[in-house]
């Protein structure tokens, strides 16, 4: 549990009234009188600080190296934010560039925003001077302080002894309430478990038998469009899809480039899970599947938004993949064709290989990522103004406006305290044209999960139990029944915590080596991610799996992966050593 410190009020606050016509609220649409509260002008002081006018609204700008939908000019709830804070952020996704390059592109022409989530590139952006420091504005600013523990904010120093970034999601206020699984998984449509009377599956066998027996009854949906009974990405860093299932085959938990062995608890060591033959008997499943007609012909060239646009279609029956990277942007495209409603909607199954009794592909608790999150850049006039922000978006009353949206207009309140929505205030939640207008998330921004600060009601919807029930599509929730689930997490049926130490996830480590070429370990890390890049969709179109399984082996031998297991055993190590120090 982090340590949690309670959020203190701005002294700054004047309150105001501000009005919404929205046509979303129970009662026809009436003007909802909202409460919100404007930042009052900062004054200049004898060191120059910025100073406003008291009506003035602080324009700046957010890039997120992420795949994301642009809100429109205006939008409601921005606009209530913004008299509230006094600012306003015009945020903008990735587009038409892998991460490399646009963080390439950002550094060379110099041209930054205020505030940046650079990904893997956020080591390259320190590195090259171009981010502010977080640590004077955690002291001053305890909403931000308050989102990790001293020990856990340590993990984000870099080498010149500073903090520059901050990740903003896997944080739990309070209790958790978590509903769902953001995390990867094996996903299938709740219609292939619906028509097979909803198996037990646990293997990739069985799975695949599902999909396979799927398409040959229905090789095309009723549009006419054909059925897709498998796909994977490849595209740019999304190939962990299809790269990393082995290490959650044979058990593991997500440390993403490695596994660490607890043979000898005393003594963890790293593994190399593309080389296992667990790895191994996983792609040549996928090479069968390929072969037989039933995956995807098109998944080692297709890039991520042609990836979206298949799912999004209700056609593609099966994938491995993190919700995260999909969930938000198909859920409206399939709730407005009426998909959700034909059970094309995913839920996640925890597959094990043969041999294997547990699995840990869902995360119970929190996940420190220290490798990357929101930064304030060098290019940013007022960075007071940026770290009071980041500070007052996490205020209980704008935090309710970005995930809850406004009171009486996207949801009401019961009388034990309870927020819920209608049917029509979820429906314009699942709407996009609605969200464009009225919604404003800032997603790559500071954001809790778990409980609110009333002890009553979830941070986010999503993971408001009683809120979560209601808005299921009618083959989700009669799956859920079928299964005895109350929510995702029980599909998949984790153990907790078993090989999750001090040292998870160590993908925190290698994604910053992405952005360095200082090591003998980095330079192997690149050439291996080239490498399998490469290899592992020739590897599963092949018609002789093991003559090119053979030469992908050699090809990535050549790359000296040892050198990248020695230098995340020293790592391993160090944080072992780090955190019996903190309990010492």
């Amino acid at each position: 549990m982090k340590k949690k410190i309670i959020s203190c009020v701005m002294a700054t606050a004047l309150t105001v009234s501000a009005f919404a016509a929205c046509s979303g609220s129970e009662g026809g649409g009436d003007e909802t009188t909202v409460e919100v509260t404007t930042r009052q002008a900062a004054q200049t002081d004898a060191s120059g600080n910025q100073s406003y006018s008291e009506d003035e609204v602080l324009e700046m700008r957010m890039f997120a190296c992420m795949a994301g939908t642009e809100i429109n000019d205006g939008n409601e709830i921005q606009e209530l934010i913004a008299e509230r804070t006094g600012v306003k952020v015009k945020e903008t996704w990735l587009t038409g560039q892998t991460a490399s390059e646009a963080i390439g592109s950002i550094i060379a022409s110099g041209d930054l925003p205020d505030f940046i989530d650079g990904g893997d590139g956020c080591v390259q952006l320190y590195e090259n001077g171009l981010l502010v420091a977080w640590d004077p504005y955690l002291e001053e600013y305890p909403n931000l302080k308050e989102m990790y523990s001293d020990a856990e904010w340590e993990m984000f120093r870099q080498d010149d002894g500073k903090i520059y970034w901050a990740n903003v999601f896997n944080n739990t206020y309070g209790k958790s309430k978590a509903t769902g699984h953001n995390d990867e998984a094996f996903w299938i449509q709740v219609r292939v478990l619906e028509e097979a009377g909803y198996p037990e599956v646990k293997t990739l066998d069985q799975y695949f038998d599902l999909i396979e027996a799927y398409v040959d009854n229905h090789p095309q949906m009723d549009n006419g469009t054909k059925t897709i009974g498998y796909t994977a990405l490849c595209y740019d860093w999304y190939y962990y899809c299809i790269e990393n299932p082995g290490e959650f085959l044979a058990g593991y938990p997500n440390d993403g480039s490695v596994i660490v062995n607890l043979d000898n608890p005393d003594d963890p060591t790293i593994e190399d899970y593309n080389t296992s033959e667990i790895t191994k008997n996983y792609l040549k499943k996928l090479n069968e599947v390929y072969n037989a007609g039933y995956m995807d012909i098109d998944f080692a060239t297709q890039t991520r938004d042609e990836y979206i646009q298949k799912l999004s279609s209700g056609c593609v029956l099966g994938m491995c993949d993190q919700n995260w990277n999909f969930a938000g942007d198909i859920a409206g495209p399939l709730h407005e064709q009426g998909l959700d409603e034909l059970g094309c909607e995913y839920v996640p199954l925890g597959l094990m290989a043969d041999g294997v009794t547990q699995q840990q592909w869902h995360v119970y608790g929190d996940t420190l990522n220290n490798s990357s999150g929101c930064a304030v850049t060098t290019s940013c006039e007022d960075p007071q103004a940026a770290f009071q922000f980041l500070s007052d978006i996490l205020e209980q009353d704008i935090h309710d406006l970005r995930f809850w949206g406004i009171e009486g207009v996207d949801y009401l309140v019961d009388e034990d305290g309870l927020y819920y929505r209608t049917p029509e205030m979820r429906e314009n939640w699942k709407d996009e044209t609605y969200k464009a207008n009225h919604c404003c998330f800032y997603a790559y921004m500071p954001q809790w999960g778990g409980t609110s600060r009333d002890g009553i009601n979830a941070m986010q919807p999503g993971e408001q139990g009683s809120e979560y029930r209601a808005g299921l599509s009618t083959p989700m929730a009669n799956l859920l029944v079928a299964y005895g689930a109350n929510g995702l997490p029980d599909l998949i049926g984790s153990v907790e915590g078993v090989a999750q130490g001090p040292w998870y996830p160590m993908w925190s480590y290698s994604n910053e080596m992405g952005g360095r070429n200082d090591t003998a370990g980095c330079v192997a890390w690149g050439k291996m991610g080239d490498c399998k890049h490469i290899w592992i969709p020739q590897v599963v179109m092949s018609k002789d799996f093991d003559a090119t399984w053979e030469e992908y082996m050699a090809a990535y031998a050549e790359c000296n992966p040892q050198d990248f297991l020695d230098e995340m055993q020293t790592e391993l190590d160090a944080r072992i050593a780090m955190a019996e120090a903190a309990e010492s």
